[in-house]
C-alpha cells in the first residue's frame, strides 16, 4: 500500500503526520509527506525515515509576515496552485491520500485525489471547522461574524459562502485546468460526507454534527525516545520542577516583553523557568541562573519533569502536556486555541488565560491555580485516561480503506 500525507500548516499539522506516518510504515506501507519546506519540518520528517515532498513557500516566514486579510485569497491561490503541482507528483501510483491543515490546501489536494482516481479522507485536528448547531463558527480574518446573529445554522451559512469567497475561484480555476469540474461549496467539499477527527476523546468530546459521520481516531501521537540534552537536564536536576513556556508557532510579535512577563510571573511563584525560544524566538533578558532556554525538544519526556506548562493553547501541545500529567496554563492567540484553553480549564487540569497578551499580574494569577496540588491531582488523574493510540488506529482504517474500489465520491 503506498500513502500520501498531505498538508500546509505550522509544527502543529506536520506533527501528527510524522505519527500516522510511522504507524503505516509498522503496517508495511510506503509513506510519503506533501508539506512546507520548512526546515524543522524536513528534519523531523527526515529522522523518522519519511521522505518529504515540498510544497509551497516557508509556513513559518508566511506566518511571520503577518499577511493583511485582504491578502488572504491571493496566498490561496498560490498555495492552492502549489498543491496541484505538488500533489499530483507525489501521488502517483498511491492508493490513499489524506489531506488535512489549510482549508485551501486540503481541497487542492482532494481535487487531485478526484482527478488520479485515489481513494482519499480529510482530516481535522479539531472539531471546530464541522458544522455543528451547537457552536458557532470561527470568523475568517477580515470577515467577522455579525454579532447580533445569534442562530448557529445561519452562522454557518454565512461561514460557507465567506469560504467560498475567499477560496472558491482559485479552487475552480485549477480545477478547470485539470478537466474537473467546479466545486460549488468549498467547504462542504473538503469536508465530505465521513470526516475524521484525529483528538482525544477525554481533552474534545464530540458534539453533534448531524450533517457528517465523523470517524473518530485519537490524537495522533508518535512515542518519542529522544534523550533531553546533558545541559536541559543538568538544569532539571539541578532544583525544583521549573515552569515550562513556550509558545510553539506562534509569532508573538512582541516576543520579548512576552518572554519577560513569563519569567518574571514564574519568579513570582518561587519557581524556576524553562522558556522554549520556537518561532516567536523566545529569549529572557539576563543571565541568571533560574531561567534556562531550550530549542526543538523532547516535550514528552520534559514535560514529565515540569511543574507546569505555560503555552499557546495548540492542539499538539495540549495533549501532550494532559498526556504527561503537567498542570497547564493556556494563553491562546488564534483559531481553536480559546476552546482548548476553556477545556483545560473545564478539566480543572490548568488555567485559561483571559486573552492573547498576558502581564505579570494575569499570569501570576493563572498561575496560582495551576500551582495548586488540587490540579496537580486532577491533571495526574487525567493523564491516565489520554489515548495513544490513535495514529495506530487510523493507520488500519486507511489499511481497510485500500483494500475497497473506488475514490472518495465528494460530497
Amino acid at each position: 500500500m503506498r500513502v500520501l500525507l498531505s498538508t500546509y500548516g505550522s509544527r502543529g499539522d506536520v506533527e501528527p503526520l510524522v505519527a500516522l506516518a510511522m504507524s503505516l510504515r509498522g503496517l508495511g506501507a510506503e509513506v510519503r509527506v506533501c508539506a512546507p519546506p520548512d526546515e524543522d519540518f524536513a528534519q523531523r520528517l527526515t529522522g523518522a525515515g519519511v521522505p518529504l515532498v515540498p510544497v509551497g513557500r516557508s509556513a513559518r516566514a508566511l506566518t511571520e509576515a503577518a499577511p493583511p486579510p485582504s491578502s488572504l485569497p491571493r496566498y490561496a491561490a498560490e498555495l492552492i496552485a502549489g498543491q496541484f503541482a505538488a500533489v499530483t507528483a507525489a501521488a502517483e501510483g498511491c492508493d490513499v491520500l489524506v489531506a488535512t491543515g489549510m482549508l485551501p490546501a486540503a481541497a487542492g489536494a482532494l481535487s487531485v485525489a478526484e482527478k488520479l482516481g485515489i481513494r482519499s479522507v480529510s482530516v481535522t485536528f479539531q472539531q471546530l471547522t464541522l458544522p455543528s448547531p451547537h457552536r458557532r463558527p470561527l470568523a475568517w480574518p477580515g470577515r467577522p461574524l455579525p454579532p447580533d446573529v445569534t442562530d448557529n445554522r445561519v452562522l454557518w451559512e454565512l461561514d460557507a459562502e465567506s469560504v467560498d469567497a475567499l477560496f472558491g475561484a482559485a479552487l475552480n480555476t485549477n480545477r478547470a485546468s485539470f478537466g474537473l469540474p467546479p466545486v460549488d461549496h468549498v467547504r462542504d467539499y473538503v469536508i465530505g460526507d465521513r470526516p475524521w477527527l484525529a483528538t482525544d476523546p477525554t481533552l474534545d468530546p464530540l458534539q453533534a454534527t448531524p450533517d457528517f459521520d465523523v470517524v473518530r481516531t485519537g490524537a495522533w501521537v508518535l512515542s518519542d525516545g529522544r534523550p533531553l540534552p546533558a545541559a536541559l537536564t543538568a538544569f532539571l536536576d539541578a532544583g525544583t520542577p521549573p515552569v515550562y513556556v513556550g509558545f510553539g508557532s506562534m509569532p508573538m510579535h512582541a516576543s520579548t516583553d512576552v518572554a519577560q512577563v513569563a519569567v518574571e510571573a514564574v519568579r513570582k511563584q518561587g519557581r524556576r523557568a524553562l522558556v522554549a525560544s520556537g518561532w516567536a524566538g523566545l529569549a529572557p533578558i539576563g543571565s541568571r541562573d533560574d531561567c534556562f532556554v531550550v530549542g526543538e525538544v523532547n516535550q514528552q519526556e520534559l514535560f514529565r519533569r515540569v511543574a507546569a506548562v505555560v503555552h499557546h493553547g495548540g492542539a499538539g501541545t495540549t495533549t501532550t502536556a494532559a498526556r504527561a500529567g503537567a498542570p497547564q496554563v493556556v494563553v491562546p492567540q488564534a483559531a481553536d486555541q480559546p476552546y482548548w484553553a476553556g477545556r483545560v480549564a473545564g478539566l480543572g487540569i490548568g488555567a485559561a488565560h483571559d486573552g492573547p497578551a498576558p502581564t505579570v499580574e494575569s499570569l501570576t494569577a493563572a498561575l496560582t491555580t495551576a500551582l495548586t496540588p488540587g490540579t496537580r491531582a486532577r491533571a495526574t488523574a487525567v493523564a491516565a485516561t489520554i489515548r495513544t493510540d490513535g495514529a495506530d488506529v487510523a493507520a488500519n482504517l486507511l489499511l481497510d480503506m485500500a483494500g475497497r474500489e473506488g475514490p472518495r465520491t465528494p460530497a
